[in-house]
């Protein structure tokens, strides 16, 4: 690895990082994680959470760290904004390396942590403006600043209210936009819509959008999987510490042999029915359960009609049918075996990953 001074990286080396698209341009890479591992020392063992990890982060996309509590997420986020150091392994922001660098990679992120650290005795305006001034936004730009963010959030008419009176959403988003009060080039969102209802997520989400268009690269760790489907460029999958799968949400589900998921609501089934589609080769596997008949095939609105004339020979009616194509929790559940609470779900697939916990 090159730097033309030390603890800052040369992005014109292509060897620089691990896990990055070869088609981008080194340049590009705004995050670069180096072989990065935490181990926490107690008297009776060692434990690691962050397990010799690499990858990058492009300039300007939404990347998503995903992986059910505990799979080191927040203690690789914890390291990248300088509150912790990395056992071994480094890491480059902007160019500037995180232990040799703080104050520099400090300057140039905002932080959203999981658990709210708004005042809520103080106003929504008091909180940004306390903010500000901790990360030296000039005073002549303040102000423009606090009323761009309180409108971009809808809280223009709650400015002097106190925070206290807000709801779950409504200091969530005030949270999110005090972390990018000073125009951060790189903004870290950790959990940032856990225990908000789904009308909150939803705006929190919108929210999120708006940022990253202008120009913000967003970290997002989260364990829903319909967030990360919903925001997110690339995915990195964690586990235990370690880098499961990195890629964008298509690629990630085309892990998936079996393709896509059909679910035929039938209120009986017909054992003679099953074999013959177990028989056809229009699908990998069937399975009955809570009388729905669920099914995965490749391309399954081109092999319904097939299916469907099988329930019509043995003269089974259907209350339903739905075809989608796996989700990021069927991929996690096939790379790891468990689903993203941390439980296993019991099913061991065809290659033999997958199994019980």
């Amino acid at each position: 690895m090159t730097r033309d001074r030390p603890g800052v990286l040369d992005t014109s080396d292509p060897a620089t990082g691990g896990g990055s698209d070869n088609s981008s341009r080194p340049a590009d890479r705004i995050i670069v994680i180096d072989h990065v591992t935490k181990t926490f020392q107690s008297k009776t063992k060692t434990v690691t959470a962050v397990d010799d990890i690499s990858f990058d982060v492009m300039r300007g996309e939404i990347f998503g760290l995903l992986g059910p509590n505990g799979a080191g997420k927040s203690t690789l986020i914890r390291i990248l904004t300088t509150l912790l150091q990395p056992t071994t392994g480094t890491a480059f922001l902007n160019n500037f390396e995180i232990t040799k660098y703080p104050e520099q990679v400090r300057g140039i992120i905002g932080v959203c942590p999981q658990n709210s650290t708004l005042d809520l005795e103080l106003t929504a305006y008091d909180n940004l403006e306390f903010y500000g001034k901790l990360v030296n936004v000039p005073d002549s730009m303040l102000d423009n600043r606090i009323w761009e963010l309180l409108r971009m959030t809808d809280l223009s008419d709650r400015a002097y209210m106190p925070v206290g009176t807000f709801s779950g959403g409504m200091r969530r988003k005030l949270e999110i936009v005090r972390a990018f009060i000073h125009h951060p080039l790189i903004l870290f969102l950790d959990e940032p819509t856990i225990g908000l209802d789904p009308e909150a997520r939803r705006e929190v989400w919108q929210q999120i959008a708006s940022l990253n268009e202008e120009e913000t690269t967003i970290i997002l760790t989260t364990h829903y999987m319909d967030e990360a489907e919903r925001l997110c460029n690339r995915i990195a999958f964690v586990d235990k510490g370690k880098l499961i799968s990195l890629d964008t949400t298509d690629n990630l589900r085309r892990l998936i042999p079996a393709g896509d998921l059909i679910e035929i609501g039938v209120a009986e089934i017909n054992d003679s029915a099953i074999s013959e589609l177990r028989a056809s080769g229009l699908i990998h596997t069937v399975e009955y359960k809570d009388q729905k008949l669920i099914i995965t095939a490749q391309n399954g609105s081109r092999v319904l009609p097939g299916i469907v004339a099988v329930f019509e020979k043995y003269g089974l009616p259907m209350t339903s049918i739905s075809i989608r194509p796996p989700s990021l929790e069927d991929v996690f559940i096939y790379l790891t075996g468990k689903d993203l609470s941390g439980g296993g779900n019991g099913n061991v697939n065809a290659n033999g990953r997958g199994h019980p916990r």
